[in-house]
């Protein structure tokens, strides 16, 4: 019988299943696990928490460490005009358990006090999970600060919340007395853990043996780089000499690349879906002695996301059932709109939902760039659309802050077109339950996996696609979903923008309106197409199952 890595009073709540009896610890900087638990900023966060979830349901042997981030990412409000407000308030949870554990890592070559909470999985149905805070009393305030705020604008703080992560969650991993035989690393934010490791074995055969680690950036430029020198003066690399972290990484020049030092010291490193893992093997084709590069597609937990009334319906292929509980969830979405907006929306209407993290590349306002063709759409009368957009900024992307504040002034005078403030969770849950289109228009291979979709089609919410990400593996157009088609990877940033955004407008005004109003058998029969080939495959249940068998055996 297989039994848990943890201690007694941390140790799995159920009997392990044996072919998920190999101990593993996954480090994440974000986990989306309650609306209550404010530790995360977005997908990065919502793919965690999904599995973390999704490990407890299969009995896996396998626990979390995160960072209890006091204040959380932050509290998006609105301003006196209606604008988009950042607000960092202090975070109080009661369902965490102090494990007593208290210790110090170096950072900076200072001793810093680190304090480990535990979340028991039969809080939120996950695995057993740890956060560590720097925000003790032991502590001096510049200390205390480090596990303030998540993704800190300054990146001095940045680098001591990574070595928190890596670093600290590899010493409570050694005060636990636990020794996992995979330590999953979800991003290189908690590299400085294979520091840890090789100081702690002295063999950088031994630290690969149990290194995985899970990249989420398409672009080479995206991956995290800082000076070598600076990183050593913090005493990221911990006890480990320069010379050998220079050996062991191969990096010899002044440039740390985080990315490229995980894919050197891991034995195997996956992309988060088909099409990104292919992507990032041609990106670090030319850097000799990296890991193997596979993939593993991005998944959501399905029993946490799904709508009952919905999944009922569509178990019994009920299309009057769908109807009926689909008109419900608007109804409760629009009274959220009503009540942030005070625009009073008809769930008779078809309804598009723009809905994840604000940045450039997801091109958030993509289809009001041409104006004219925005306002027709928002003013047809044969088939009137309704259109909301929700998602955080980085509170210090002052560029992505002024695109969400543009589309607030945008849609200010329009009854049918609106933005929402507080995506968290909830409010996703909200969105995806009543939005009967799911836009999604990144730049083509921008999107390493991208899974808001996922949710929103569980959901009866049909997906509005550029072909990137998760979209590849899933989209039959015309049947569970609608795909803008690609354009050319040759053209300029704007040639593909305009193509792109008149790609939509023939795609909705041609096929997605007139099946919703004049077609709505076909309508409802593309709905359950699209919730019945959502899962089981992108069901955080196969994700989960899938890194034991292919990545962490």
């Amino acid at each position: 019988m297989a039994e848990s890595f943890l201690p007694k009073p941390f140790a799995h709540s159920y009997e392990i299943a044996p072919e998920y009896a190999k101990s593993a610890v996954y480090f994440s900087c974000e986990f989306a696990i309650d609306q209550s638990f404010k530790i995360y900023s977005g997908g990065l966060g919502f793919l965690a928490g999904s599995h973390m979830r999704s490990a407890a349901a299969l009995k896996q042997n396998l626990c979390g460490i995160g960072i209890l981030w006091t204040h959380g990412y932050y509290n998006q409000a609105r301003g006196e005009n209606g604008e988009l407000a950042v607000q960092f308030q202090k975070k109080e949870y009661a369902f965490l358990q102090d494990t007593g554990i208290r210790f110090t890592i170096p950072i900076h070559g200072h001793p810093v006090w680190l304090k480990a909470l535990y979340l028991p999985g039969n809080i939120f149905n996950t695995v057993p999970m740890f956060f560590l805070s720097t925000d003790i009393e032991e502590n001096d305030s510049l200390s205390r600060a480090i596990t303030h705020r998540l993704y800190d604008n300054d990146p001095l703080r940045r680098i001591a919340q990574y070595i928190v992560l890596g670093a600290g969650g590899a010493k409570l991993l050694d005060e636990l007395g636990a020794d996992p035989e995979v330590w999953h690393l979800n991003e290189a934010h908690g590299l400085s853990a294979a520091f840890h490791l090789y100081g702690k074995h002295r063999s950088k055969e031994e630290v690969r043996k149990r290194l995985v680690f899970t990249t989420h950036t398409p672009e080479e430029a995206g991956n995290e780089k800082h000076d070598f020198n600076l990183l050593r003066d913090f005493t990221f690399f911990g006890s480990v000499p320069e010379i050998q972290v220079r050996e062991i990484t191969g990096i010899d020049g002044d440039v740390f690349n985080h990315s490229l030092a995980a894919l050197r010291l891991a034995r195997i490193a996956n992309g988060v879906s088909k099409l990104h893992g292919e992507v990032s093997r041609q990106m670090w084709k030319d850097y000799p002695n990296i890991c193997e590069i596979t993939h593993v597609t991005n998944a959501q937990n399905k029993k946490y996301w799904a709508d009952h009334g919905l999944e009922h319906a569509r178990t019994r292929g009920d299309i009057e059932e769908l109807a009926h509980r689909k008109r419900e969830l608007k109804e409760r979405l629009f009274r959220v709109v009503a009540d942030q907006t005070g625009k009073l929306f008809d769930p008779k209407v078809l309804t598009l939902v723009w809905a994840r993290r604000f940045a450039g590349y997801k091109r958030p306002d993509l289809i009001t760039r041409d104006i004219r063709m925005f306002r027709e759409l928002l003013n047809h009368t044969k088939y009137p659309i309704q259109i909301i957009w929700a998602g955080k900024p980085y509170p210090f992307d002052y560029g992505a802050i002024e695109t969400f504040n543009h589309l607030i002034q945008l849609t200010k005078d329009y009854p049918n077109a609106t933005v929402l403030v507080g995506y968290e969770l909830e409010l996703s849950r909200f969105l995806k339950n009543g939005a009967d289109i799911w836009l999604n228009n990144p730049v083509v291979t921008r999107e390493a996996s991208g899974t808001s979709g996922m949710t929103a089609a569980m959901n009866g919410a049909v997906n509005l696609s550029t072909d990137d990400g998760w979209v590849c593996e899933f989209a039959k157009d015309g049947v569970n979903s609608f795909i803008i088609p690609p354009a050319d990877r040759s053209l300029g940033a704007e040639a593909r923008d305009r193509h792109d955004l008149l790609g939509f407008y023939k795609v909705l005004n041609e096929q997605v309106l007139p099946m919703y109003y004049d077609r709505p058998d076909e309508w409802y029969g593309t709905v359950l197409n699209s919730m019945n080939d959502v899962v089981p495959f992108f069901d955080a249940d196969r994700m989960a199952d899938e890194y034991y068998k292919r990545i962490y055996q």
